[in-house]
């Protein structure tokens, strides 16, 4: 791998990171609305966004997808967007942004793991220094969230950290998936597989707005719908169109097992936004828990440069 390569992908990994981020804060944000609520919202403005840029190419674009590219367009937008964003919405209602982020911030050991199985992946001998930081920096958050007390029962957490687990299984098989569908597509470019993925997802919204929103306007006020509003647009337009595009981006450029540390970038930034939301500085251990997960990113680029 080139540096140039190796570096750009790196680049587009943490604007990735700092898109998807935002979308911790969102459910706190429109927490007078339920999570089915939220995902469509952002989903159906998602779509309509990827309508509005791809509607210019669509003819070019179209021959070159058959029934096997929609089939796994279908299958992605299910998985890495409605059935994620509506688990992640409610873990973070449920269990906190400090607990999902903990959990979500499994996914680079997670997809790691996978992707070392990959043709041409480094081995596992060789991400053992990556993996041991990037765990030893989630269980500083871990340590920091478990001996806050909290004043919602148990049963309530167990929920959310399951919901945060199902979430993070729905997203490590939609970025290995993603990935391995990207390498083959040379017909078509990342930016466009980005936007057929929203295009798909707002229909599935389409389908997700009728339960989410039958009978439930008059639940709010006007003021509290246009805040709603702001959220969904403001994450599909920065969280999916832009996000993804960046990921997609760096999903060519860089290896598997390289991709899974990219998502540390994701959990930082989730930390760093909450941080701001709550108006504090770190702990001792959130402090020391990214530096580690810093260092975890920092050991993978050194191992693939090698």
């Amino acid at each position: 791998m080139s540096q140039h390569k190796l570096w750009l992908g790196i680049g587009f990994g943490a604007a990735a990171g700092a898109a998807w981020g935002l979308v911790f804060l969102a459910p706190e944000l429109a927490r007078d609305f339920s999570p089915l609520q939220l995902s469509a919202a952002r989903y159906l403005a998602y779509g309509l966004v990827a309508l509005a840029l791809i509607a210019p190419r669509w003819r070019a674009l179209a021959p070159r997808l058959g029934r096997a590219e929609w089939l796994a367009l279908l299958r992605l937008s299910l998985l890495g967007n409605i059935v994620y964003y509506v688990l992640l919405a409610t873990a973070v209602q449920l269990g906190g942004v400090a607990m999902t982020s903990l959990v979500i911030g499994f996914l680079p050991v997670a997809v790691t793991l996978i992707g070392s199985r990959g043709h041409g992946a480094l081995p596992l001998r060789r991400l053992a220094l990556t993996l041991t930081l990037g765990l030893a920096g989630i269980l500083c958050v871990a340590w920091q969230a478990l001996g806050v007390p909290s004043a919602a029962p148990v049963a309530t957490r167990l929920t959310g950290f399951l919901c945060a687990v199902g979430a993070l299984a729905a997203w490590t098989t939609y970025a290995v998936s993603n990935s391995r569908w990207l390498l083959r597509l040379d017909h078509v470019s990342s930016h466009d597989w980005s936007l057929l993925t929203g295009l798909v997802t707002g229909g599935l919204a389409l389908l997700l707005a009728v339960p989410a929103f039958m009978g439930g306007a008059g639940e709010h006020t006007p003021a509290q719908w246009w805040g709603f509003i702001g959220v969904a647009v403001s994450m599909a337009v920065v969280a999916s169109v832009v996000g993804n595009a960046f990921w997609n981006q760096a999903s060519r450029l860089l290896p598997l097992t390289m991709i899974g540390q990219m998502i540390l970038f994701e959990t930082l930034f989730a930390l760093l936004y909450g941080f701001l939301w709550e108006a504090r500085w770190p702990t001792a251990l959130e402090t020391l828990a990214m530096l580690l997960v810093g260092a975890s990113v920092l050991a993978g680029i050194s191992a693939h440069r090698r």
